[in-house]
């Protein structure tokens, strides 16, 4: 199991003193620390408005990354594609991926807010419908051998040679998962998935039952082998109770003060693909951080947070993506963990750091 670099530049608190700006730059240079360390992948959020999140353009940051790194992986978290046009998302991707030497791992979603939709003029209750055709165009330009025409519903074009196509053949996109038709799409397209644990164990019981049914849906219903799935996770790593404590409140800070606010939560106003939202609105309200378990954050020692990833191996995930710097964690706390990481917990998986480390 690989273990990557994640994060959705969350700054959206109360008398914030860290400017948008500023987590920017700390974003950047973590994602440097990332390959100097060994993880795998880099994973950038993309968020608008300086609402969650405050990085808009993980393409441009990602570039950056790729210019001052030679081996570590480069991935949106993920490209909010109903906001895009796909035949622009798929030229940037491919240009990255071409320029980068084969090094993107690409992901693509809908979101959950609506305040990011509405600036675009892109309709929030067809996300679900933009983004399946979307994300169909942007498969069609990196694989389409010559010129090619689309019509569908929301995109029509005639005749386009797409350019540059990517040094991976194919590029797979992976799909953010938050509800079964999501994990549909991703079977039915022979696309790769990626999930966010809460939500995974709140639409279907648990990670290793989101897992399990993607399978399925691939190999009973496609009569084809599943593609990789992997997760996204909080971590805090703690030697103290206090320690413990604090891993534990950041993340509840970060739900009730930075997130709920993007969630879909009137149900009189939520579109019908985004009712599961107001459920999850209603348990994070009322979370407490003593209530908090592997289904959202790897928090507490090195030993527990090794019992908990073992679970995450054994459930089928490929390969794992660290949310260090959630809460407004400070930048230098950020690097220490990401450090301990490597050092104290991933030796005890073979994975991409293996050979990293051996070399």
């Amino acid at each position: 199991m690989d273990f990557g670099y994640f994060t959705l530049s969350d700054n959206r608190y109360p008398d914030n003193p860290r400017s948008p700006e500023q987590f920017i730059r700390e974003i950047y240079e973590q994602s440097l620390y990332a390959e100097e360390v060994g993880l795998n992948s880099a994973w950038i959020g993309e968020h608008h408005f300086n609402l969650l999140g405050v990085n808009a353009s993980p393409h441009m940051l990602l570039a950056q990354v790729a210019g001052a790194t030679k081996r570590i992986r480069l991935a949106p978290a993920v490209v909010l594609l109903p906001v895009h046009n796909p035949i622009q998302v798929a030229e940037d991707w491919a240009t990255l991926d071409l320029l980068s030497g084969g090094r993107v791992d690409f992901a693509a979603g809908r979101g959950y807010d609506r305040k990011e939709y509405d600036p675009f003029g892109a309709p929030f209750e067809e996300s679900a419908e933009i983004f399946a055709e979307g994300l169909d165009v942007v498969w069609k330009c990196w694989t389409e051998k010559g010129k090619f025409s689309h019509k569908g519903r929301f995109y029509n074009f005639e005749d386009v040679d797409v350019r540059p196509k990517p040094v991976q053949d194919p590029l797979r996109p992976y799909v953010a998962c938050f509800s079964r038709p999501s994990m549909e799409l991703a079977a039915r397209r022979d696309w790769n998935i990626i999930y966010a644990p809460f939500a995974a164990a709140m639409v279907y019981g648990s990670l290793a039952e989101a897992v399990q049914a993607y399978r399925e849906e691939c190999e009973q219903k496609h009569d084809r082998p599943a593609r990789q799935a992997m997760c996204s996770y909080f971590i805090h790593i703690a030697d103290t109770p206090e320690e413990d404590a604090y891993g534990r409140q950041s993340l509840i800070n970060y739900f009730q003060k930075a997130l709920i606010d993007a969630f879909p939560a009137d149900p009189a106003k939520t579109p019908p693909t985004y009712k599961y939202f107001n459920e999850i609105v209603r348990l994070l309200n009322e979370m407490k951080p003593e209530a908090l378990t592997s289904k959202s954050v790897l928090v507490g020692s090195r030993e527990k947070i090794i019992e908990d990833l073992k679970a995450v191996e054994a459930a089928g995930i490929s390969e794992v993506i660290l949310y260090f710097n959630y809460g407004q964690k400070p930048h230098s706390m950020v690097k220490e963990q990401m450090q301990r990481f490597m050092e104290e917990i991933a030796p005890a998986f073979e994975g991409a750091h293996t050979a990293i480390r051996a070399a």
